[in-house]
């Protein structure tokens, strides 16, 4: 890769697939990265766009043959959940990219490449606000699962901590109560960034 990596990143339910959709359609010059997940797909979801979807096989294929950035895995209440990046053809040549990953993703990915290269766009809302979005979105399942939500939640507090927002220098933040708003900010964090 020799451009540079937009990562979007934020706790669940603060809207970041609704600005990251926004985003790419402002901006069809970033090149999209998909991540792989061995999660079930969603309602709504469709292999490709969100997310490639794999079996653990796969994963563990990938891994032998050096093509995973990144991953992690979440010890969900339907079983353990694998989400990675992997050095695909997504990631050749000189555009800039652009993709949605964990803090944790963002560490790894920035260590790859290089801080100089991968750039963060933090995304928040008030905690009521990702609430409301979260149970919002489980209820539209087959079988909603509030016990899910709330360790996505507790995890969420865990993960982005202030604490290690801190270590991994992340000062901007995009605030998406308003989406126009937050859609401002992140217009404005691109322009400085190709200053």
């Amino acid at each position: 890769m020799n451009g540079l990596m937009y990562i979007v990143m934020g706790k669940s339910a603060t809207g970041k697939d609704t600005l990251y959709a926004k985003i790419i359609k402002a901006h069809p010059e970033l090149a999209p990265v998909i991540p792989y997940t061995t999660r079930p797909i969603r309602e709504g979801e469709t292999e490709g766009e969100e997310y490639h979807f794999v079996d653990i096989e796969t994963m563990e294929q990938m891994k032998k043959d050096g093509k995973i950035i990144e991953s992690r895995c979440y010890h969900t209440v339907r079983g353990d959940w694998y989400y990675f990046t992997a050095d695909d053809e997504q990631l050749s040549g000189d555009s800039d990219h652009i993709m949605i990953t964990t803090l944790e993703g963002y560490e790894q990915i920035r260590d790859y490449f290089g801080s100089e290269k991968v750039i963060p766009i933090y995304i928040e809302v008030s905690d009521v606000t990702r609430i409301e979005r979260a149970v919002g979105r489980e209820k539209k399942e087959d079988t909603p699962c509030i016990a899910e939500v709330c360790r996505r939640y507790l995890a969420d507090d865990e993960d982005f901590s202030e604490d290690k927002l801190e270590k991994n220098k992340i000062v901007r933040r995009v605030s998406n109560e308003d989406l126009e708003t937050a859609m401002s900010q992140i217009e404005e964090l691109i322009v400085d960034e190709r200053c």
